[in-house]
């Protein structure tokens, strides 16, 4: 049996895309469902590509860097069911369905990260979350060391959550499976996508539209270290959203079951006057007020220091408690907000 090949003391800074300088103290790799058991019986920390990860210092629990591969494409009756490991880039998955005519997943272009990191945070965009496609998840179980297959109720997703976010130290998910209908259904009710042409409006319109904006939007991490969207869209009782908007008309707010809304978090922030301000090397996007930068080289208290200023003033002109959506890594664990 090959033994996993291990590297200590290894730069952190190439592997979570908001690049904070810092040390782990030791890497590991898989390429292969097999090599989980392999892994010792150790805390672990599982990583993708790191685009909703930020590592603040140096770090010294172990990595396991997931880069299974693999697609399998299946045609059903009504349906395509992909099975896709879990290392594969996310939106080289949209593009390659688009490719092959399978539509659905196009309102997802452009998020960063793994297919294995999808269902973690239930990602989702422009009305749609993944969760929608998936029907079942394949992971290893580290504590009891054997694969267990969840399917999608037993995943337990809801916004931004699932089983897999909420016990992070037990599951190294695989692969995922996507059932996807031939029967396209548009999504075209939310934001920049409510000005496409109706009825006219194809699969291919709404990725290339999808790709506009967030391009146009968002900061490309490879030129301008970012973790994408660093706060949740908070949802809040109807009735509070009402007071909001006696004093802020201009509030956008999406309604949801159980008579709650959704409201943007970068207009919180924005609307506070967040925009281009910062700490240190650790700016608000000027463009994006969700986005938090790293101008380099940063450091991970600044980081800190500035999104507990913005929650804590979200909080005071909203009240309104923000979460943090990425995950912020302190020497062994995460970092509760």
């Amino acid at each position: 049996m090959c033994m996993i090949t291990t590297h200590r003391n290894v730069p952190l800074i190439n592997l979570h895309t908001f690049q904070l300088p810092s040390l782990g103290s030791e890497v590991r790799e898989i390429d292969d469902e097999s090599d989980c058991l392999k892994l010792p019986q150790d805390n672990y920390y599982v990583l993708g590509e790191g685009s909703n990860t930020v590592f603040t210092e140096n770090f010294g629990r172990p990595i396991v860097l997931n880069k299974i591969k693999g697609i399998t494409l299946e045609e059903i009756t009504s349906d395509w069911k992909l099975t896709i490991g879990a290392g594969e880039n996310w939106h080289e998955l949209v593009v390659y369905c688009l490719q092959r005519n399978i539509f659905g997943l196009e309102n997802l272009a452009l998020i960063p990260g793994t297919v294995g990191a999808a269902p973690v945070q239930n990602i989702g965009a422009y009305g749609r979350e993944v969760s929608e496609f998936i029907q079942s998840v394949r992971a290893w179980d580290r504590q009891v060391l054997e694969f267990v297959e969840f399917n999608n109720q037993e995943c337990q997703f809801g916004y931004r959550d699932s089983i897999f976010k909420r016990n992070p130290e037990r599951w190294l998910i695989t692969s995922v499976t996507f059932v996807i209908s031939k029967t396209w259904r548009r999504e075209m009710s939310y934001g920049e996508l409510q000005s496409l042409n109706g009825d006219e409006v194809n699969a291919f319109d709404i990725f290339e539209r999808v790709v506009a904006v967030r391009t146009h939007k968002l900061p490309d991490p490879k030129t301008t270290p970012n973790a994408g969207s660093f706060f949740k869209n908070p949802v809040i009782p109807a009735r509070h959203y009402q007071d909001l908007l006696s004093e802020y008309d201009d509030l956008p707010g999406y309604p949801i079951p159980n008579d709650l809304v959704k409201v943007p978090a970068g207009w919180l922030i924005d609307r506070l006057g967040w925009k281009s301000k910062g700490c240190g090397d650790i700016l608000v996007h000027p463009q994006q007020a969700l986005v938090l930068v790293n101008t380099k080289p940063g450091s991970g208290h600044d980081l800190l220091e500035l999104a507990q200023s913005i929650v804590r003033s979200v909080a005071e002109a909203f009240q309104i408690q923000l979460e943090v959506e990425v995950r912020l890594l302190g020497p062994s664990d995460l970092i509760e907000m």
